[in-house]
């Protein structure tokens, strides 16, 4: 089972025997029923996890109005990075869309690690710069184009899970809009 969890890192580093067993023993298998939470905004976050199965999503909450900023599937890192790299209380949370089974260890053994052995570094170096890769696309996307740029940017995109997925009134937060403006756009969309 954790087999996934080991392939998916060596798409960032090749680690031996003896690395993978450095962080072995602190793997756990985490299930989670639809609507629960991995990270809440307002707790300290202390685990990373690695999505099994179902899918999750990432928001933010301001005066009771959530902003969806972005879905997690099967064979994705998902975390709430801030706040385990600060123990400061999370800003976001995120919650799982389906039921969901992840592979879940403590941020704080993957900080030693990295500490302790030069791939480990290599390792938490390179998903960090996937992170922030992904951050400035998002922000670029949401400040430099319009709500139906976007939309045709993700028809682009080749994320097929979220469109199959994603029920449509998160697809819409996703996209900064409401539901009613997704279906005008896509709507015109269709008729181009």
């Amino acid at each position: 089972m954790y087999s996934a969890l080991k392939s998916a890192i060596e798409k960032f580093i090749r680690v031996t025997e003896a690395e993978w067993e450095m962080l072995a023993p602190y793997l756990t298998i985490r299930s989670l029923k639809k609507h629960e939470n991995l990270a809440e905004q307002g707790k300290v976050s202390s685990d990373i996890g690695f999505v099994l199965e179902g899918n999750m999503r990432h928001y933010y909450t301001r005066d009771g109005e959530e902003k969806t900023t972005y879905f997690y599937f099967e064979n994705h890192f998902v975390c709430s990075y801030i706040s385990c790299i600060t123990h400061q209380p999370s800003q976001l949370t995120i919650e799982a869309l389906s039921d969901c089974k992840l592979i879940v260890f403590p941020y704080a053994k993957m900080a030693e690690l990295m500490e302790q052995n030069m791939a480990w570094q290599k390792f938490g170096r390179l998903i960090a710069e996937y992170l922030c890769i992904g951050l400035e696309e998002r922000m670029v996307g949401l400040l430099m184009l319009s709500p139906e740029d976007r939309y045709l940017q993700l028809l682009d995109s080749g994320k097929n899970k979220i469109l199959e997925r994603i029920p449509q009134h998160y697809l819409a937060n996703y996209l900064g809009i409401t539901p009613v403006s997704l279906s005008r756009i896509r709507n015109r969309v269709l008729k181009k």
